[in-house]
């Protein structure tokens, strides 16, 4: 019996190897298969990533088709687009327009930026790590360190305070107020410039056979120019100031006293969830980069792919359009129905009421980013408060059935109406325009990023 026992226990032990062996040929041969072995096709698939996470502020805009233009009125003298079936793929969008507390991040990180940089805090930057004396090969800013501005603007030292006073308008001012209040700060430095991937130069060059990716599909980008370099390409922009323009209330209205809204508006408290105003498209354009190189940032500490969310823009404006219409087919408003107020008499949206009863709807001017109630894709303000800008150059007539865009010329179009125009201008399907260069107090802006498929779930 013991010599069985022992018989057994040696044999188990025998075959426990042969089961481990086994399973070491089987996997040296599947990593062979995977690497290309054995002359089959096997892709080359890139790394997997939790793709499902929808960004901070955005809603979900399926996929699908939807009638675009005029529905239901006598369109014999109309001038718009005509109705059309449209296909869309799927994408994030902005729940708000961008309010002045979002996009005073933006002017905050350049003010703070070109301030570091251009002084040349080395207090600020990122140690390098290796060899004492080892020079970096690019200079990071550490911005655990700057946090939300106040350790930079707020330091005692007496270097770094002499090397801010060239943020200041005037030392005198900067001295009294010891760089705590931004209105001092000499908003004419803050600009962004970055270098787009230009997919019209691409295409333009594409036959080229002296062909250069650096210039026309460039994806390098500086933080920061004061002026623009010698040799500028088209699809660079050096010199986008950005910070808004607050005297668009006085240049859009010369006989209203609004000096109160060119003195609060972007500044005070009170008005941190408000949508921002007085921004141009190219503006806006200079944001949307910020915010994706912002993301890709953090992407890479995360070790996740620098394009695992795809970049930023302004949407283009078959997506306004279908966005705004929430899935419905036929609407004349976001809300759905085809009247502005609802059943039990309420206004649907901030605009201008009758003949100019402008504190019907609750505010003379802006309301709150999340007023009102929010379409079927949970979109706020899709009609009214303010005017929103988009990719497209304004065009009447596009062929596409597939998200159409049109790209040259400087009149970009301008959908859903605001705090000043009559109900007309809130239908889903009506475009005004406006010229890139141009700020107002009634147009801001949203964003939106591609969902990299064709379904969330």
């Amino acid at each position: 019996m013991l010599i069985d026992k022992i018989a057994i226990k040696l044999l188990r032990q025998h075959m426990k190897k042969l089961y481990f062996l086994a399973i070491a040929l089987l996997s040296l041969m599947l990593s062979s298969c995977g690497k290309g072995g054995q002359g089959e096709l096997v892709g080359a698939f890139n790394r997997k990533f939790k793709n499902t996470s929808i960004p901070l502020g955005m809603v979900y805009v399926p996929g699908g088709r939807n009638l675009l233009g005029m529905t239901d009125e006598d369109i014999t003298f109309y001038q718009g687009k005509q109705s059309k079936m449209v296909s869309m793929s799927p994408f994030y969008m902005d729940q708000t327009e961008i309010t002045n507390a979002e996009y005073r991040q933006f002017v905050n990180w350049v003010r703070d930026s070109i301030a570091i940089s251009e002084g040349n805090i080395e207090e600020y930057y990122i140690k390098p790590k290796g060899k004492a004396g080892d020079a970096p090969k690019f200079k990071v800013i550490d911005w655990k360190k700057v946090g939300s501005g106040s350790n930079l603007w707020n330091n005692k030292k007496q270097e770094i305070q002499t090397k801010l006073k060239g943020m200041y308008i005037n030392d005198n001012l900067s001295n009294f107020t010891h760089g705590k209040n931004d209105k001092d700060i000499d908003i004419k430095l803050l600009r962004y410039a970055y270098v787009e991937k230009n997919m019209d130069m691409a295409l333009e060059n594409a036959s080229s056979p002296n062909r250069q990716r650096i210039n026309d599909y460039d994806i390098y980008s500086k933080n920061f120019r004061t002026t623009a370099p010698a040799d500028l390409k088209p699809n660079e922009h050096p010199d986008v100031m950005v910070y808004p323009d607050t005297l668009v209330w006085r240049k859009d209205f010369t006989y209203e006293y609004n000096d109160p809204m060119v003195e609060a508006y972007f500044n005070h408290p009170s008005y941190d969830q408000y949508p921002v105003v007085g921004v141009t498209w190219e503006q806006a354009k200079a944001f949307s980069n910020w915010r994706t190189q912002f993301y890709e940032n953090v992407a890479r500490q995360r070790k996740l792919p620098a394009n695992s969310r795809l970049k930023y823009d302004l949407p283009t404006e078959a997506e306004f359009e279908y966005a705004a219409r929430g899935g419905r087919t036929q609407t004349k408003y976001p809300w759905g129905g085809p009247y502005i107020m609802n059943a039990k008499g309420c206004l649907q949206a901030n605009f201008k009421v009758g003949r100019g009863n402008y504190a019907d709807d609750g505010a003379l001017y802006t309301v709150e980013a999340r007023a009102y109630l929010p379409n079927d894709y949970g979109l706020y303000n899709m009609a009214g408060n303010v005017a929103e800008w988009t990719l497209n150059s304004y065009n009447t007539s596009l062929p596409e059935d597939k998200n159409p865009i049109f790209r040259k010329g400087k009149r970009k179009t301008v959908k859903g109406g605001s705090w000043k125009d009559i109900g007309f201008f809130l239908q889903n399907s009506v475009a005004q325009y406006e010229y890139q260069n141009i700020s107002r107090s009634y147009i801001g802006f949203r964003c939106v990023s591609h969902f990299p498929g064709n379904s969330l779930m």
